[in-house]
């Protein structure tokens, strides 16, 4: 006796699941990511802390956790470790000294030189196209937005 499937129930699939598809694509960006990231002494957040600063040149610590959707708790180790591999350097705001600022070191500032080939990297590895990808990024920006 072959049982009969309800149709609502497709939508309890997981093939037909928008969070899983973004979980899985999420774990494969990260597989290419990482590779390219290593090379350059980065962690994937990491590397998120720098685009923030390569752009900024500085932002306090709460100004990085706005632009990253992070909290102080998740940013202040990845920090220090930023700190230790001697990219940025933490300093108490002249006007504020309850404000850390976080600058790039010369090293951090060197550092951005070898990062403009990655997202060239990426496209060529992730093999979506260019016009895809555009598409895709106004898609998920809408998404996070609502």
């Amino acid at each position: 006796m072959s049982k009969v499937k309800n149709p609502t129930d497709e939508v309890l699939l997981l093939k037909n699941q928008i969070c899983f598809s973004l979980y899985s694509s999420m774990h494969r960006m990260m597989k290419i990511y990482r590779p390219l990231l290593a090379a350059m002494g980065l962690t994937y957040p990491q590397y998120l802390v720098m685009l923030v600063l390569w752009e900024e040149e500085e932002a306090s610590v709460s100004r990085l956790g706005d632009r990253l959707q992070l909290d102080s708790g998740t940013l202040t180790p990845l920090l220090k470790r930023l700190e230790q591999s001697g990219f940025v350097e933490r300093m108490r705001s002249q006007e504020d000294e309850r404000v850390v600022v976080v600058s790039l070191t010369k090293n951090g500032k060197q550092l951005r030189e070898k990062a403009k080939a990655i997202p060239e990297q990426i496209f060529c590895l992730s093999g979506i196209e260019e016009n895809q990808a555009i598409q895709l990024k106004a898609i998920l920006d809408e998404l996070a937005q609502s």
